[in-house]
């Protein structure tokens, strides 16, 4: 295809981040108004150690809005 291979080393990374964001368990909370992720959900680890970003923020940032 002509892609690098370091640059396709990353490209898995984001797809593999991006699947595993698909399989994660949100919860409804206060009859749907709203949710939350479990902190030992395997797949927000994996995504977050993925993307290297940190866990807890996703995990807040994914249930809020701003």
């Amino acid at each position: 295809v002509g892609v690098k291979e370091s640059h396709q080393t990353t490209i898995f990374s984001i797809i593999a981040a991006i699947l595993h964001l698909g399989n994660l368990e949100i919860q409804a909370e206060r009859d749907g108004d709203a949710c939350s992720v479990s902190s030992e959900d395997e797949h927000l680890n994996n995504f977050c150690s993925l993307l290297g970003v940190e866990h807890s923020q996703m995990q807040h940032w994914l249930c809020h809005r701003k």
